[in-house]
């Protein structure tokens, strides 16, 4: 079963196209790799699965639905930047989400900032990039949601805490969800994938199973260099 089913999409930014009449179909159940260069339309694709962006043409369907209230009820997201305001204390923003989402699990987020050293009554606006990281992560991985969608959730942290941070991903989705994380990091995501979408110059380039690009013995980011050779 496809969770993300996407038929003719086009985007553009005034006289720029950044998809191009896309079409691409995602299943359910998978941790799938959104990858592809600097302004190729990761970050857009991601806003218009979330219901965040909506002047766009073409279909997509969330789990059999357009983007919209019930899309957003199953969709946990996790944008590159901040969500959270710079007034808010840590216990405001697990408040806040607590407030927003049915799904949402306080007693694990609660959890899970502690486990990340992160004191409850500190201030958004006197953390470090690392630090807001972390709690947005804990916030958007305590919702039992059906998709999660990562846009570059390590890009703030040093190589050292990548590790910890997969693996805090990796065993805090709820069971039999979809995972589409969008990284730069090929070489410290690529053993999770189970799935990959390259996308660039606006097109579809690579849709398949990890299994299928690296049955010769290639890494995913043997094939990204390949795919994008003309881009480096």
């Amino acid at each position: 079963m496809d969770i993300i089913k996407v038929q003719g999409l086009s985007k553009s930014y005034g006289n720029k196209n950044v998809l191009n009449d896309i079409s691409f179909d995602l299943p359910q159940g998978e941790i799938i790799g959104l990858l592809g260069p600097n302004g190729c339309g990761k970050t857009t694709l991601m806003k218009i699965l979330t219901g965040l962006i909506h002047d766009y043409s073409g279909s997509v369907l969330i789990n059999g639905e357009k983007p919209g209230e019930n899309t957003k009820a199953i969709t946990a997201y996790l944008p590159e930047q901040t969500f959270v305001h710079e007034w808010m204390r840590n216990i405001d923003a697990v408040n806040y989400f607590n407030d927003f989402f049915k799904d949402f699990d306080k007693n694990k987020a609660l959890e899970l900032m502690q486990r990340f050293d992160l004191p409850l009554k500190q201030k958004s606006k006197t953390m470090s990039k690392g630090m807001q990281e972390k709690l947005l992560l804990s916030l958007v991985m305590s919702r039992e949601a059906s998709l999660y969608v990562l846009d570059e959730p390590m890009g703030g942290v040093d190589p050292a805490t990548r590790a910890s941070i997969l693996d805090f991903i990796m065993k805090n989705y709820a069971e039999k969800s979809t995972l589409l994380i969008s990284t730069h990091l090929i070489n410290d995501l690529q053993s999770v994938f189970s799935h990959a979408l390259f996308i660039g110059g606006g097109k579809v380039l690579v849709n398949s199973s990890v299994e299928e690009l690296t049955m010769n013995g290639k890494t995913i980011e043997d094939v990204f260099k390949e795919v994008f050779s003309n881009v480096w």
